[in-house]
């Protein structure tokens, strides 16, 4: 399965746009924003647990990258609330589950080989952030492959260029407005290596989840 698996291209899916499907597991959808495989999959993904929902235990070849979004998401490892991260290298096992339900953001199978490193950062809580000029910073996670970080974006301030590893970005708060068009709470974005998208944030400001350096090279993989 291929989905949005051109990484040579702009991808941009708004809330609007959602289309979600079902899980293997009874309780647990998800809406795939980018995919390439089967069931077992390089992917990333929204997923939706119901409430008392759970996955069977699984392992994670290549890492698990989780960010709640709402709800509480669990595993054998505790209780994460909304605004969670959670980084889980490969080789990891969990059995997950809800207990209220919870929306979480999900990358599967798309870590370096020699990222061993496991990342529990929760982002409400002020000490995890920085002033950046205008704005602030949530630092998760940075390696020669990767930059992660959560972004608050003041009104009308400009997110950087991607550059040469290209970027994704999911907006969290608030809305990012580029060429007349906006992009509510819930877009996904992801650009390539060297897109100029001129995306600045709308009235009220933009939190956001962002991520680059990843996609350097990703074109070869369609």
């Amino acid at each position: 399965m291929l989905v949005n698996a051109d990484f040579s291209q702009s991808v941009v899916v708004t809330p609007d746009r959602y289309q979600w499907s079902a899980s293997p597991q009874s309780g647990v959808e998800r809406v795939m924003l980018d995919r390439i495989g089967a069931e077992q999959a390089r992917a990333t993904s929204i997923v939706r647990y119901a409430p008392d929902s759970f996955f069977p235990a699984h392992a994670h070849p290549d890492g698990e990258e989780i960010l709640v979004l709402s709800g509480t998401f669990s595993d054998e490892s505790g209780d994460f609330p909304a605004g969670w991260y959670l980084r889980s290298p490969s080789g990891s096992m969990h059995q997950p589950f809800s207990r209220p339900g919870a929306l979480i953001f999900v990358k599967l199978r798309q870590m370096a080989p020699h990222d061993e490193q496991r990342v529990r950062i929760d982002t409400r809580d002020p000490a995890n952030w920085v002033q950046e000029g205008q704005g602030a910073v949530c630092r998760l996670f940075s390696n020669a492959h990767e930059q992660v970080c959560l972004q608050r974006l003041a009104p009308g301030q400009a997110l950087a260029d991607p550059g040469a590893g290209g970027a994704e970005l999911l907006v969290l708060e608030g809305e990012l407005v580029a060429g007349g068009q906006r992009y509510p709470r819930g877009t996904w974005i992801r650009l390539p290596a060297g897109a100029q998208p001129g995306l600045v944030a709308g009235d009220s400001g933009a939190n956001l989840y962002l991520k680059t350096g990843h996609l350097a090279g990703m074109a070869q993989l369609t």
